[in-house]
């Protein structure tokens, strides 16, 4: 009977691969938020598609939401990996846009702490991929779609 060889360690923990998450603990919310909240879409949002459909008319190919690094739980909206380009559409809200950003004013120090540390996780993981060799194209959802779609481009050109 053949053995298998043992596994590479390749995968990091989770401890490894997120920045330090805030330590208060999730604050209650009532029915109607918590419901509103969980409507939340994490892929396929208007502006992914737009871009996707804007890329997509431009001849570019690419995979959706994919882990551009092996062991790293982050996963890019956008995934060119002959280019090594990874894009993330970045919503105003959840990643603190310097001209859209809100204020939640119910349990504000939660929020405040978690929108931060989404921003940090941010620039960990354009940090990661640079140093693994990738390009990271990051656009607001309040980008044009063809806007954003030349900053994809310009990426894809420069890797080649």
């Amino acid at each position: 009977m053949a053995q298998t060889p043992p596994r590479a360690e390749t995968s990091l923990s989770r401890a490894e691969t997120s920045p330090p998450r805030a330590e208060t603990s999730r604050p209650t919310t009532d029915a109607a938020t918590s419901a509103r909240l969980a409507k939340q879409r994490r892929v396929g949002t208007k502006p992914e598609l737009a871009l996707r459909r804007e890329l997509h008319r431009r001849g570019k190919r690419f995979f959706v939401d994919r882990a551009p690094l092996p062991g790293l739980r982050r996963r890019a909206d956008l995934v060119f990996p002959r280019w090594k380009v990874a894009v993330y559409v970045d919503g105003c809200f959840w990643h603190s846009c310097p001209q859209h950003a809100t204020h939640p004013k119910n349990n504000a120090e939660w929020w405040a702490a978690k929108l931060a540390g989404n921003v940090a996780r941010d620039r960990d993981t354009d940090t990661r991929l640079a140093a693994a060799g990738w390009t990271v194209v990051r656009v607001w959802e309040h980008e044009a779609a063809d806007s954003a779609a030349d900053l994809v481009m310009r990426a894809l050109t420069r890797g080649l």
